[in-house]
């Protein structure tokens, strides 16, 4: 369609840069302020542009989020006179084990290290990556809010020569609106890529380049978070309270959390590790009875929910991280998957991804090297904290998805005893999308229906994370092939899209003969990309929307 538009439209514009970094997260912002840092420092000029999908920096940033500032105490070492949004330090922690009617508070002296959280601090991630964008836009870095990244460009030696955006004004039967625009290409040296968990583009370079060839099948979870305002009474600045056991079954891998914010507000959230089996297990349903526990229900007594939102977590640490460069670019943060499960952190390793990538890059400009593989971005993490840190954490993962009282016994031993350097390391065997067993082999889980006060259903959570898309563009979740749901999904799996979505944007509906159909509600995607993961048959493909499209957090 794209040459199409250029026959009707002419070519498209370009724009030449150093380096373009797709997305305007953590990792993608401290890269490009790292370039200029050096440029500045070698007296240099390097020119940086980053490309972000959401209508502004932070609008699809969702994470916890409990930070460790190691790495910004090294891109910013005065980042508190700076004024980064890290105002509230943990004060202490409360590890929980839940069953359906009691809890078990953990010791603090029997937790591994990874779950405390001394000197780290309570913060929204989206007004931290505002901030980190103030700073980069200071260092003159160029960033375009409300243009994703849609294709990548390729040079006749096959190395990645940059990024072009998507068409704007294309209308959902795909011809050209009056106010049709043309996409842009940019054209770099070096392109990162940084698009978050499951990154559309990535997924595709780790095909081409089969940059998995050596490493364990990825593995996910879904975060689903909420954002209430409650009394002060119930409040506890600094509070941090983590749970694992019910309401999931001992089977299925995830835990809680509950982080006391300023303000009396707190964030709250579950996390469900996208490997389960049983295809009726709703995590948006698994969530709202959580909140229900006596352990935890009575923090929101005259309480107001704020915002919701949804988001994949790529989570299976060292072993599956792909290899990292290609000719002509780099993956880092989550689109690689630097996060370190076991402390449930990923921002402060993001963030170091991007300042490692960008350290690889400056090398190689300086020594005109442009186009070869950044080959000391490998090095460079190899020989970091980062490394160590995720070597540490490399086995916790895979126990826990033995069992929630196996793998917690075997995690204790593995941090506690071993301290992380255990001489064995354990393997991710399958694709979160291969765990899904039939349906018939399990019975229905009945959930309550929400109340309106505690628990919610999905459309008036979805309101509030302030989701929108034009509503004659093209849809943005794409089949392979529209007879597998009915034909596949529904028929052997009960049609999970309807209950790992956490956003209703897919339902089975009857057609006026009587037959099944998948109707796609792609107006109310929050972008998590669970359906591109958790998809039994991986018919499901998210691709870029048009720009500014998808939910608006303001402080999530």
């Amino acid at each position: 369609m794209t040459s199409n538009f250029s026959e009707q439209f002419g070519p498209r514009d370009t724009m030449d840069y150093d380096v373009v970094i797709v997305g305007g997260g953590p990792a993608g912002l401290s890269a490009a302020i790292k370039l200029k840092q050096l440029a500045q420092t070698q007296q240099k000029e390097i020119s940086v542009c980053v490309l972000e999908k959401g209508g502004e920096l932070g609008a699809h940033i969702l994470s916890g989020a409990v930070m460790d500032p190691i790495a910004l105490n090294e891109l910013f070492p005065n980042w508190k006179e700076l004024g980064a949004p890290l105002n509230t330090e943990v004060t202490e922690d409360r590890f929980l084990m839940l069953t359906n009617s009691s809890s078990f508070q953990t010791p603090n002296w029997v937790l591994p290290n990874c779950f405390q959280n001394d000197g780290n601090y309570i913060v929204s991630l989206a007004n931290v990556v505002r901030w980190l964008g103030q700073q980069a836009e200071g260092l003159g870095v160029e960033i375009f809010p409300g243009f994703p990244a849609a294709e990548i460009l390729y040079n006749e030696d096959n190395s990645v020569k940059g990024v072009a955006t998507g068409n704007v004004g294309v209308r959902r039967d795909g011809t050209p609106s009056a106010s049709f625009q043309l996409g842009m290409e940019l054209h770099a040296k070096y392109t990162l890529f940084a698009e978050g968990s499951r990154g559309h583009l990535g997924k595709q370079l780790i095909q081409k380049f089969n940059l998995n060839e050596h490493s364990d099948p990825q593995t996910y979870g879904i975060g689903i978070k909420e954002l209430w305002e409650i009394s002060p009474d119930q409040h506890q600045q600094g509070l941090v309270i983590h749970t694992a056991g019910w309401p999931l079954d001992t089977a299925t891998y995830g835990g809680s959390f509950l982080y006391h914010l300023e303000n009396n507000q707190i964030a709250v959230g579950l996390v469900v590790g996208l490997n389960y089996s049983n295809p009726y297990l709703s995590p948006f349903e698994e969530f709202q009875r959580y909140k229900t526990h006596p352990a935890i229900s009575h923090f929101f007594n005259d309480a107001k929910r704020i915002s919701y939102g949804a988001r994949s977590i790529t989570a299976g640490g060292l072993q599956s991280l792909p290899k990292l460069t290609f000719p002509g670019g780099a993956l880092i943060g989550c689109e690689a998957g630097f996060l370190n499960m076991s402390r449930i952190k990923g921002s402060h390793a993001a963030m170091k991804s991007g300042m490692l990538a960008a350290e690889s890059i400056v090398t190689a400009l300086s020594g005109n090297h442009t186009g070869n593989e950044l080959s000391s971005y490998h090095s460079g993490f190899k020989n970091s904290w980062l490394h160590t840190e995720l070597y540490k954490a490399r086995n916790v993962k895979p126990w826990l998805s033995k069992g929630l009282y196996l793998g917690t016994a075997m995690v204790g031993i593995d941090q506690i005893l071993f301290r992380g350097k255990a001489p064995w390391t354990l393997h991710h065997q399958s694709s979160d999308h291969e765990c899904l067993r039939p349906a018939s082999e399990f019975q229905v889980i009945n959930y309550p229906k929400p109340d309106g006060k505690l628990t919610f259903d999905r459309l008036s959570s979805v309101f509030i994370s302030n989701t929108n898309h034009a509503e004659d563009q093209p849809i943005h979740l794409t089949l392979k092939n529209a007879e597998v749901p009915t034909k596949i999904n529904l028929s052997r799996y009960a049609g999970p899209e309807a209950r790992y979505c956490p956003a209703g944007v897919y339902e089975f509906i009857k057609t006026e003969d009587g037959a099944d159909k998948l109707q796609i509600n792609a107006q109310n995607c929050v972008h998590c990309k669970t359906c591109d993961i958790k998809d039994p048959t991986q018919n499901i493909v998210w691709v870029t929307p048009e720009g500014g499209g998808g939910p608006n957090y303001p402080n999530m």
